[in-house]
């Protein structure tokens, strides 16, 4: 006999039911939002924070109810994320009220640590009325907006917990920060003049400093007008600013640092209708990068220059982009609207290292390079350096992740059975932590070559155990074995699992779509440990995550000097002419040593990577000899390409019946003086185009139908990523590049991650 259907709840009768809700819940006034909501339907109980998830208790009539869940998640606040995980009815005696009870720290962690968020435009508004109590206050915020990642000290996400525990609220804010009908309500960072932070100003080498905050600021803008240099703290860290039009001052700054040629980002003023016309004066941006230069993360964006740039020239030399963005915090509009002109705003560090986030260290070691110092007493827990972007084949591509959009948190195709830790790479490190069925990747930290960032790497990775309550029991790591992430892996107590660093790009591209089920992936890059223990950077790997089989590359040639010839293009270029026994007319008059030590072997290492393509071919062409900074000679062989046509380069097969493209054929035409450099430039990036698309078509006719992914550093170059992909397509591929984590080695974690999780760590 069939039971009868359950008994539908009368619609005047009062009822209790239990939301439990996960996703980006902190940090974002949805507390806030779900008390006056509530209060908006009549409803009586709670709203906690339980370790990252938001419970809520609601207690009223059916109708009401319902309507209260769909607005739950229809008109949640711009920058949550909610996810209903439970909804069940409870049995409750009457409640009274509506109210946000105390956070409850016990229970298993399902946290989300909110980035930082950009200055919201009703902060904006009132820091600019002179009526406001907060006008011209550099710190001003709401549930909206404002410092997070890098003030939380440890969760619940509630002030004690923060670099703002020390500043305690003046009446006006507590009262603000009480009521459930301000837009401050239970806004953690809230201050005012009265009782948050303050500015102070010190010139180098002063005994004293200045210390009234008005005051601070003027001196600091005044200082800039002079075309002066100054480290202004910011929210994730320093940043090195100075008059960007000054010639004199960019001068400068390049010669103290040093940094001769590594391009400087500079932050334009909001100015018209939408806040770009000073930003439309200098570049020529395209639509999806005006829609990114006013995203909530504000991130450094790659726009085209105007040939009356209106800028210094040695903003970024050689090259036909500069990295552009917003202010985002309160005080980078004071000091742009004050100023009226672009600054810029490069990462105030040792070249390579993190930025730097303490005052002391601040002052202490770029002494030689700033003229004064724009300080704050809000401490930065921890370093955010910014993030930067490129929009390629129509779709912004994460360069760097950083303040704004990291800690970056993913879901994995699949759950975990122990938490891990991933390390990433050398360059550009970032580090991950998983867990279950997450991952979170770290901001930007930097290259692993000195001890500062030795410490960043290690604070990182205790920093995300700590603030998700995860302690990782297992940690993967490049299979490099000098790489110093590798070596802090293997001491670090935890069973160890190499990955092969072109198995982690791989890895990282494919779970960004886990629904494709087969891959050719290009893993194109400088180098990387390749598994014959020879140095790769130009494969196709055929098959997805734990299943990859080099299906074909370049062919190889041995780099005289090994790892220098990462800074010295030069040394490629000699590679290409010995091997293929072209004369070279600029290789180096002491050059007979290194070519007699080539012939016998001695440190020259075998290489297939195409990223050393890319650096002979710039030095070939004249544009780059040596290199002040990773990747110079590459950007700017782009930077002078045009449209041009490829040469056909040969596919053909090694004694292993690896097929390999022979790049023979690029050198005579790189050589030939009679043809502009920009034709040779764009032809280069033709043929390398063209020989993609050579590569996977003969994989598809001997090993069937597939997706292809593009990752690997060489493909931050926009002009060979949209040549390439536009031809797969137009051969019937279906091409992907990531969208979510870089394409160079920042996005190493995440695939690593991906990568081991097989039997070992399942």
């Amino acid at each position: 006999m069939r039971e009868p259907p359950p008994s539908l709840p009368t619609p005047g009768v009062t009822e209790t039911r239990r939301w439990l809700v996960a996703g980006r819940v902190q940090g974002v006034g949805f507390r806030p939002f779900v008390h006056r909501l509530a209060r908006a339907h009549e409803l009586t109980g709670w709203v906690q924070n339980r370790m990252g998830q938001v419970e809520i208790v609601g207690q009223g009539t059916g109708p009401r109810l319902d309507a209260f869940a769909r607005a739950l998640l229809a008109e949640a606040p711009p920058l949550a994320r909610p996810r209903v995980v439970r909804m069940e009815p409870i049995d409750a005696g009457a409640l009274v009220d509506f109210e946000i009870r105390a956070s409850e720290a016990r229970g298993a962690a399902a946290v989300h640590v909110p980035p930082d968020y950009y200055a919201c435009p009703d902060c904006v508004r009132e820091m600019r009325d002179p009526n406001d109590r907060r006008y011209r206050y550099p710190f001003i915020n709401c549930t909206q907006c404002g410092p997070r990642y890098t003030l939380i000290a440890r969760l619940p996400y509630d002030r004690p917990n923060t670099s703002m525990a020390g500043f305690a609220l003046c009446p006006e804010c507590r009262r603000e920060y009480e009521d459930p009908l301000d837009r401050r309500f239970h806004a953690e960072p809230v201050a005012c003049p009265t009782c948050g932070p303050r500015l102070r100003f010190r010139e180098s080498g002063a005994d004293s400093s200045i210390d009234e905050p008005g005051a601070a600021f003027d001196a600091a803008l005044r200082a800039l007008q002079d075309g002066r240099i100054l480290a202004v703290k910011g929210v994730g860290g320093y940043h090195l600013m100075c008059d960007a039009r000054s010639e004199q001052a960019v001068a400068r700054l390049r010669r103290r640092k040093p940094r001769p040629h590594k391009p400087l980002a500079v932050m334009f003023p909001p100015a018209g209708a939408d806040g770009l016309d000073a930003l439309r004066r200098c570049t020529r941006p395209e639509p999806a990068e005006l829609a990114l230069l006013g995203a909530p993360m504000r991130p450094i964006v790659l726009v085209r220059k105007r040939p009356d740039l209106g800028l210094a020239d040695a903003i970024a030399p050689g090259l036909a982009e500069i990295g552009a963005f917003l202010p985002y915090s309160p005080l980078h509009h004071l000091l742009l609207q004050d100023f009226g002109e672009p600054l810029v705003a490069t990462s105030a560090n040792v070249s390579g290292e993190p930025v730097l986030t303490d005052s002391r260290d601040v002052e202490s070691r770029l002494a030689h390079v700033a003229d004064g110092f724009l300080h704050h007493d809000r401490d930065i827990v921890r370093p955010a350096d910014d993030p930067v972007y490129r929009v390629i084949a129509g779709e912004p591509r994460p360069l760097r992740l950083g303040r704004g959009i990291a800690p970056l948190e993913l879901d994995l195709p699949f759950r975990l059975a122990r938490p891990v830790l991933a390390t990433g790479g050398h360059m550009k490190n970032a580090v991950a932590l998983a867990w279950d069925e997450r991952v979170v990747v770290s901001p930007h930290i930097g290259d692993l070559g000195t001890p500062r960032s030795l410490a960043v790497f290690e604070q990182v990775l205790a920093d995300l155990q700590a603030l998700y309550g995860v302690r990782a029991e297992r940690v993967v790591h490049d299979a490099h074995p000098y790489y110093a992430s590798t070596r802090w892996a293997r001491r670090s107590g935890l069973p160890a699992v190499a990955v092969f660093h072109h198995r982690a790009h791989a890895a990282a591209l494919a779970a960004e779509h886990p629904r494709v089920a087969r891959w050719l992936v290009f893993t194109w890059d400088g180098v990387g440990y390749g598994e014959d223990g020879t140095l790769w950077g130009g494969e196709a790997l055929l098959g997805a995550p734990g299943r990859w089989r080099r299906v074909a590359s370049f062919r190889p040639f041995r780099l005289p000097g090994g790892e220098k010839a990462g800074r010295e293009p030069w040394r490629s270029a000699a590679a290409l002419s010995w091997e293929t026994g072209a004369e070279w007319p600029a290789l180096p008059e002491d050059a007979g040593l290194l070519h007699a030590a080539w012939c016998k072997g001695l440190n020259t290492p075998s290489t297939s990577a195409v990223g050393r393509l890319f650096d002979a071919a710039a030095a070939f062409t004249g544009l780059n000899l040596r290199s002040s900074f990773e990747g110079q000679g590459p950007m700017m062989l782009e930077a002078a390409a045009t449209d041009a046509d490829a040469l056909p380069l040969p596919l053909i097969r090694d004694a292993d019946g690896l097929p390999r493209t022979d790049w023979a054929a690029l050198v005579p035409m790189l050589l030939d003086a009679t043809r502009p450099v920009a034709e040779r430039a764009g032809r280069f990036h033709a043929s390398l185009a063209r020989a993609l698309v050579d590569q996977a078509l003969r994989v598809r006719e001997e090993h069937g139908n597939f997706a292809v992914g593009l990752t690997g550093g060489v493909f931050q170059n926009r002009r060979l990523a949209e040549l390439a992909a536009r031809a797969l397509e137009a051969h019937g591929f279906d091409a992907h590049l990531p969208e979510r984590t870089p394409c160079n080695d920042g996005g190493l974690c995440y695939g690593q991650v991906i990568e081991a999780a097989d039997q070992r760590f399942s």
